[in-house]
């Protein structure tokens, strides 16, 4: 998050007589040019292509200064993005400055009224407070893990904030932990890691009246992050965004996809795929995920299984290479990884056993990607939420 940088570009009146801006924000190699209005009654922020793949890096981008923003479609064919005054006042402060300086400068061409530059002035410069009706969530990181947590001895408050978070969808035990306060010692409700996930979800695919709770707290909890540090945030959005893309895509979007493993091209299709909760043998819950895939012409069913190894609970998975497989068990590894990294963006390791075998390995970052297919997401959510302790 701290290498994301807002560039301020060329200020305009516009044939209708409103201000217009041009506003970059980048990341790295990633940048997004957004244009900037200065409407009667709001400042409106704006992207619009009909390259859906630029329009949601503009969503992430915006997401990086602080500002919730999605992708929406428009009459067919072209995406967009946006925000107003009030979600660009949750924003860092070096999006608000740039905006702020949209304003002084039409405010000093005579181009906006004084008393509406002061009104936007003064919301961009001292940012948004913490909403109404929100407790003061702590946030913090221990040993690389994000802690959201609520305290107070006021049972009410505890009971009020477990109460919201079962109307969100939330549930307790799976999602959040409550502990009563007894004897003036604080209780408190406690998010797990997979809970904000889930809010992030619900955000975008929830109910009407769980999308709009869920957004405001997922909203309010970045801004928490924002609050606490870079450190914070990073681990924070890091969560939201896994949450968000949860079952946001389908198998079958994976069509001519070309991907390089050891330097060499493979061009991958998905057909299909599902995935299933099982038990070993010791009757521990494994996962199994099967994909079938056409990878440089040849079909292949390539099946994954993921279990937890004793004692210290870590995720094991592995998947095997066909000696049957056209070219040999070294051309099939290789097709498998294809396919991993294909639906993933990241090439698993692979290694060969003393009996031959050539076995493919993923990580919790593969299956946290693997988790963005609807077909896999749910029964990925289960395996992690049975095997968690």
């Amino acid at each position: 998050m701290e290498n994301a940088e807002v560039e301020l570009g060329y200020i305009r009146l516009t044939k209708g007589g409103h201000t217009a801006a041009d506003l970059t924000i980048s990341d790295g190699d990633a940048d997004v040019k957004y244009n900037v209005y200065l409407r009667e009654n709001t400042i409106l922020l704006q992207f619009r292509s009909t390259n859906r793949s630029r329009a949601e890096l503009a969503a992430r981008l915006l997401r990086r200064v602080g500002v919730g923003a999605e992708v929406r479609r428009e009459d067919g064919r072209t995406w967009y993005v946006w925000a107003t005054a009030d979600k660009l006042a949750a924003g860092r402060r070096e999006l608000r400055e740039a905006l702020a300086e949209v304003v002084r400068k039409a405010l000093a061409r005579g181009w906006v009224g004084k008393g509406t530059a002061e009104r936007w002035l003064r919301k961009l410069e001292r940012g948004r407070t913490v909403r109404r009706g929100w407790p003061k969530y702590n946030m913090q990181l221990i040993d690389g893990a994000l802690i959201v947590r609520y305290g107070s001895t006021n049972l009410m408050g505890i009971e009020r904030e477990a109460r919201r978070l079962r109307e969100m969808g939330l549930e307790e035990g799976a999602h959040f932990t409550v502990k009563t306060p007894e004897g003036g010692r604080d209780g408190y409700v406690r998010i797990l890691k997979r809970g904000l996930a889930y809010a992030a979800w619900l955000s975008i695919h929830g109910s009407g009246k769980q999308r709009r709770l869920a957004a405001e707290f997922v909203g309010y909890i970045l801004q928490r992050a924002m609050e606490e540090g870079d450190a914070v945030y990073r681990k924070a959005f890091e969560v939201v965004e896994e949450g968000k893309a949860r079952g946001s895509l389908k198998l079958a979007d994976v069509r001519g996809a070309e991907v390089f493993v050891g330097g060499v091209k493979h061009v991958v299709t998905v057909l299909g795929g599902r995935a299933e909760v099982g038990r070993s043998g010791s009757g521990r819950p494994l996962l199994r995920i099967r994909i079938t895939a056409e990878i440089d012409g040849v079909r292949r069913e390539c099946v994954m299984t993921l279990i937890r190894r004793r004692p210290d609970n870590a995720m094991v998975s592995y998947a095997y290479a066909s000696a049957d497989a056209p070219g040999g068990r070294e051309a099939d590894a290789e097709r498998f990884s294809a396919l991993i990294k294909a639906l993933t963006g990241r090439e698993p390791k692979m290694y060969r056993r003393g009996d031959g075998r050539a076995v493919i390995m993923c990580t919790r970052k593969h299956l946290e990607a693997l988790a963005r297919y609807a077909e896999l997401a749910d029964d990925i959510e289960r395996w992690l939420e049975e095997t968690s302790s």
